[in-house]
């Protein structure tokens, strides 16, 4: 998505446009409904009335701008974010099963709701989620958890919900994959905060598929408060705490 916007850019603006700053870089294939981006125009550029039809308009029909404002001073799409929530989408029954939708992914067995469920709250909270992420050398994997809960809808969809601060590297599709060998039998609904003890990579979790996951919401704090978010965002090295 933020190469496609750049180059929408980069033909209004006819010129080089500044660098975009999303909220939540999403791996290949993943879809994002609530992203955030924020990019320096040249003043006439962002006093265009007409700048969101204009950049729609050189869009493909799958990326869209819903709005377009001026930031507020201190706003930074992506360290100032308090938290981002994702969805992942799972058909886990041939009724459930949708042609026309691409943001689910279909389950060759039955999911247990209840186990998924029980597997969720143990990994709430701040943790060192190593066990879960693609490490990336210099770059923390501690994070805090804030919400992780399965549903099924009535049009038979199993929704995992999950809030963090931030997410490292390919988390929450790891997530996803320990909890589908929760949901259909294979590990018992302790197994994935088990993990967490664990200072690295767990190989036997499976990734799962990037196209059940969608970057639903980014929340972010009162005007005033930008700034300092942001300082805590960029404070270095996050760790736990001692015990």
């Amino acid at each position: 998505m933020q190469g496609v916007l750049e180059g929408a850019l980069r033909v209004l603006l006819r010129a080089e446009p500044p660098r975009l700053t999303v909220a939540g870089r999403t791996d290949a294939g993943v879809h994002a409904r609530g992203q955030v981006a924020h990019v320096d125009l040249p003043e006439e550029g962002a006093a265009d009335p007409l700048l969101l039809r204009r950049l729609n308009g050189l869009l493909p029909p799958d990326v869209r701008v819903r709005r377009t404002t001026l930031a507020a001073d201190g706003f930074d799409a992506r360290f100032s974010a308090l938290a981002r929530t994702y969805r992942y989408r799972v058909a886990d029954g041939p009724e459930a099963v949708d042609p026309l939708r691409r943001d689910v992914l279909t389950w060759p067995r039955p999911l247990d709701l209840r186990a998924l469920q029980a597997a969720s709250a143990p990994m709430l909270g701040e943790h060192d989620f190593a066990a879960f992420c693609k490490r990336r050398e210099g770059a923390s994997t501690v994070r805090a958890l804030l919400g992780l809960d399965w549903a099924r809808g009535d049009d038979g969809l199993l929704v995992l919900t999950i809030t963090a601060d931030a997410f490292c590297h390919s988390m929450v599709r790891s997530v996803v994959g320990a909890m589908l060998a929760v949901g259909e039998g294979r590990h018992q609904p302790s197994w994935p905060a088990s993990l967490l003890k664990r200072s690295g990579r767990a190989t036997e979790v499976a990734v799962a598929a990037p196209h059940g996951l969608t970057l639903e919401h980014v929340a972010y704090p009162p005007d005033a408060e930008l700034l300092s978010r942001q300082a805590i965002t960029r404070g270095g090295l996050r760790t736990l705490p001692r015990t």
